[in-house]
């Protein structure tokens, strides 16, 4: 893995921790929780492809990704 990569995950991996803990206070559960959660999303699949582009979004939106995926499972 070459530095440029190393860095992108380092990124990536800072933003998922300030996702995750602003997704835990809008659904009031714990940190762990809100990680499962995002983990097993649509949402988070997309944040990781660089080709949907979603990691160009900011990650207030990107939280509000995660809410409306949740949303639209439950019906």
């Amino acid at each position: 893995m070459n530095d440029d990569a190393i860095i992108k995950d380092i990124i990536l991996w800072q933003r998922i921790g300030y996702i995750v803990v602003r997704f835990s206070e809008r659904l009031n559960v714990s940190p762990e929780q809100a990680f499962d959660i995002f983990y097993e999303s649509d949402t988070c699949e997309r944040l990781h492809n660089p080709d949907t582009g979603l990691y160009l979004y900011g990650d207030l939106y990107i939280v509000d990704e995660v809410m409306r995926e949740l949303q639209d499972k439950q019906g």
